[in-house]
């Protein structure tokens, strides 16, 4: 360690990324779209005139936040936007959950989380999930004192998403601090909890534009909430960077939202080949958890988790494998072309003999 960090800096656990291999693989390890984002980002990038680069973006990002606010039927003001949902996160972390009490948060879901909480200095209040995989709501919901409620839905590396229901009946509990339900992968066959934003003034809905709108390379995230914790976080970012998203950034992200038939037609395929996916992994013998995002969770009774990885790997195959005591069994699998996917199974097939 170096004689320049700070304390707090040497305590920090940062988190480690899906690898981005430099070879030519299959690659389904981060949960990237596997289709190009609609053609409308490409002509925007084209027309684009750089001249524009000497100039700061917009520091409210109105026009983007505007196409969000009528794409998700909600005002502008309801809408915060940031460099990826990641950032959005770290922002929340901070106006949020920095009080004298734990927040409440699932014990497997985005390994994000803890980092951020390390970082901030706020205390985790763990709740494993039930036997059915799914991230426990009661449990979430049980404490009273607490800094918050997080969690991912649907939950990574899980996949499970609860109903909009199940999410309402914990907002009716949690009325005294934030609940922030991380929506990265809801286009993929979950229910938007963005409905109940006016109702409740202490939910905040995180999204991303990574997943569905295949723009991970850009990093552009949201946040959807009453004005209050529009506020909230608007003055975080105003005292960390108040020129966050830049103006070719927000101009691909309107380019992106505008074209509803092709984010309808990639969301579809990706949840017909997850299904299709499911299917004949079950029948190689993998348990699969029931998903609605854009990965299945798997492990096979025969098999170890490192031991299919490492074969998948030496086949020309990259998923990711968790090293931790949990979820050292199973595979996350991203899900790919058609094409992707076949190659997966055939290469499953000449392992699991």
């Amino acid at each position: 360690m170096s004689q320049y960090w700070s304390p707090a800096v040497r305590e920090l656990t940062p988190y480690v990324p899906g690898e981005q291999p430099r070879e030519k693989l299959v690659k389904l390890n981060t949960n990237e779209n596997p289709y190009p984002p609609a053609p409308g980002v490409g002509k925007a990038l084209r027309d684009y005139a750089t001249d524009h680069l000497r100039l700061y973006p917009d520091p409210t990002s109105k026009a983007l936040r505007e196409a969000l606010a009528e794409t998700l039927n909600v005002a502008s003001s309801q809408v915060f936007v940031g460099n990826g949902s990641d950032e959005v996160l770290a922002f929340a972390f901070q106006a949020f959950f920095r009080h004298q009490a734990p927040l409440d948060v699932p014990a497997i879901t985005y390994s994000f989380y803890p980092v951020y909480a390390n970082l901030y200095g706020v205390e985790l209040r763990k709740h494993p999930l039930n036997k059915q995989w799914e991230v426990d709501i009661d449990a979430l919901a049980a404490n009273t004192n607490r800094s918050g409620v997080i969690f991912a839905n649907p939950n990574a590396p899980t996949g499970h998403a609860h109903s909009l229901a199940a999410i309402e009946a914990l907002l009716k509990r949690v009325t005294d601090r934030v609940v922030l339900v991380d929506e990265a992968y809801v286009d993929f066959g979950a229910e938007s909890a963005v409905t109940l934003i006016d109702r409740y003034p202490n939910l905040l809905v995180t999204g991303t534009f990574s997943k569905s709108r295949s723009l991970a390379g850009l990093r552009l995230g949201y946040a959807v909430g009453s004005e209050e914790l529009i506020d909230g976080l608007l003055r975080v970012k105003d005292s960390f960077n108040s020129y966050p998203v830049d103006s070719l950034a927000s101009l691909v992200g309107i380019a992106a939202l505008k074209d509803v038939e092709h984010f309808e037609a990639c969301r579809e395929h990706v949840i017909t080949t997850r299904e299709r996916t499911r299917q004949r992994l079950e029948a190689l013998g993998f348990e699969v958890l029931p998903s609605k995002a854009n990965f299945v969770l798997a492990q096979h009774p025969d098999y170890e988790g490192a031991q299919l990885f490492a074969g998948l790997r030496e086949r020309g195959i990259l998923v990711r494998h968790f090293n931790t005591s949990d979820l050292s069994n199973f595979l996350r699998i991203t899900i790919g072309t058609d094409d992707e996917m076949d190659s997966l199974i055939e290469a499953l097939e000449t392992i699991c003999v």
